[in-house]
């Protein structure tokens, strides 16, 4: 994810809402993928790809030789170095990088599959979502994850000045309209994401809670026995124990 979170433009352009890019050994990013080649027919060495969000390009990558072509897409070109840096050191031939704030753009052409992880929260207007619809054959799938409102922490941080800590437990819980006031990113519930997507064309072919891949604790046997032992498979029916919820579209 790297999309321009909904704060104060002098925040966006200094950097502060950025966001950090997946990187290769992230737990999250396998979760994904998993659950991504889980989907019939999502890959192909026929299949063109695109990921909306790409960052430095970590998932991409990582399901480049199960694809004819892999072209991402961010919103600054902050990560593009990194990208094109692991692209050259891996001999990797078949992705490239487009600097393109969706919110409002035409896609120049449509594309078999699209992949969109953490990034509609940050959209300046989510109605952006029309660029992945537009971007997408009438036969494609477009798989799609966003934060979960149900997760105990505030995912994204928000603007408490009264806390040093950003990520307050509960906070996601609030009702919308006061969520959003202080929060740098929105958060959906499965209602909330679905109606988005119908709304723009697209019928929810899929819907699952991701379970927390605990990636941001820090490495201790606490650690290891929650990973190894209660958040272990890669979706929950418990909201609760949920990060992101992940979903599968295709057009109407």
């Amino acid at each position: 994810m790297s999309y321009k979170a909904r704060v104060p433009e002098e925040l966006f352009e200094a950097g502060h809402y950025l966001g950090r890019p997946a990187d290769f050994d992230d737990r999250i990013v396998h979760r994904r993928l998993r659950l991504v080649e889980a989907v019939q027919g999502f890959t192909g060495k026929d299949k063109d790809l695109l990921e909306v969000g790409c960052g430095a390009g970590a998932t991409m990558f990582l399901l480049s030789d199960k694809m004819n072509s892999c072209h991402g897409i961010d919103i600054t070109n902050e990560h593009q170095r990194e990208f094109e840096s692991y692209k050259k050191e891996h001999g990797i031939e078949n992705c490239d990088f487009e600097v393109l704030d969706i919110v409002g753009a035409k896609p120049e052409k449509q594309y078999d599959r699209i992949i969109c992880f953490e990034v509609i929260e940050h959209l300046s207007d989510e109605n952006g979502v029309q660029y992945l619809f537009d971007a997408l054959k009438d036969d494609g799938i477009l798989v799609v994850t966003v934060p979960n409102k149900w997760w105990i922490f505030e995912t994204h941080g928000a603007r408490l000045t009264l806390l040093p800590w950003n990520r307050v437990p509960f906070f996601s819980w609030l009702p919308q309209s006061i969520h959003e006031r202080f929060a740098n990113a929105r958060i959906y519930t499965k209602n909330r994401i679905h109606k988005l997507l119908e709304k723009h064309g697209f019928e929810i072919e899929q819907s699952d809670y991701i379970m927390a891949p605990m990636d941001v604790l820090p490495a201790s046997k606490i650690k290891s026995w929650l990973i190894n032992n209660i958040f272990k498979k890669d979706t929950t029916n418990i909201p609760f124990k949920s990060t992101a919820i992940f979903v599968v579209a295709k057009k109407k």
